[in-house]
């Protein structure tokens, strides 16, 4: 690999962003394209298909002919507000699933690593403690709290970032509340407040705390692998 490469290649690991780098098959030339510019690149579509995978391998009839396909793609994040009996199901499910987990809670009687064990726990206000987590385009974002006062800063702060994913628990009518307060205090507009999943996770029927985090990741797990429509 040449050094110009490999010096943005590491340049865009570092940043937490995603980057392919194109080899040709007949000729061992290579070209970096990153996840910036996926979307204009004249392999569009195979490198958005890689991508959303982020699995490497071989594309056979692309408009530059065979080529490898190298995805360098960051590990996702999942970050939860509430450490409630939901996100103890949905912690370990995220961390099978090779997602680093973080929860935060200001309520130190919930927020213990004794109710969360190998999973990062940080009794700070979401406000406090979101911040140098940096949320960013490879984050899932779930507010489990049902405490304005606590999801309210962390879904104001997923909203102003690109995160993959923002969810809320709460019923419809829990969620309309939400969502004016979103717009009318905070100034979000109905295209900022429309990536909220509400009511959370896929409609499975989930009842329990185990199904209903079973439904969050498979939510989750859709808007990171699903082609946009």
């Amino acid at each position: 690999m040449k050094l110009d490469i490999l010096k943005t290649l590491n340049e865009e690991r570092s940043a937490r962003r995603a980057a392919i780098v194109v080899t040709h098959q007949e000729t061992g030339q290579q070209r970096l394209v990153k996840g910036t510019e996926a979307a204009t690149d004249p392999l569009a579509d195979v490198l958005g298909k890689r991508l959303r995978s982020g699995k490497s391998g071989i594309e056979e009839d692309t408009p530059e002919g065979r080529v490898f396909l190298t995805v360098h793609v960051p590990p996702p994040r999942l970050v939860i507000t509430g450490a409630v009996h939901i996100s103890q199901a949905l912690a370990p499910i995220g961390k099978m699933l090779d997602y680093d987990v973080t929860i935060v809670d200001p309520r130190t009687a919930f927020a213990t690593p004794e109710r969360f064990p190998d999973v990062n726990v940080i009794a700070e206000w979401p406000d406090v403690a979101l911040p140098p987590i940096g949320i960013d385009r490879y984050t899932a974002f779930v507010a489990l709290t049902h405490d304005p006062k606590i999801d309210d800063p962390g879904l104001i702060l997923a909203l102003k970032s690109d995160c993959f994913y923002i969810g809320a628990l709460g019923s419809r009518k829990t969620h309309a509340r939400r969502l004016e307060r979103l717009k009318t205090e905070h100034g979000f507009g109905d295209n900022d407040v429309g990536r909220i999943h509400a009511p959370i996770g896929l409609n499975i029927g989930a009842v329990s705390p185990a199904e209903i985090a079973v439904a969050i990741m498979g939510e989750i797990t859709e808007s990171l692998r699903r082609a946009p429509d």
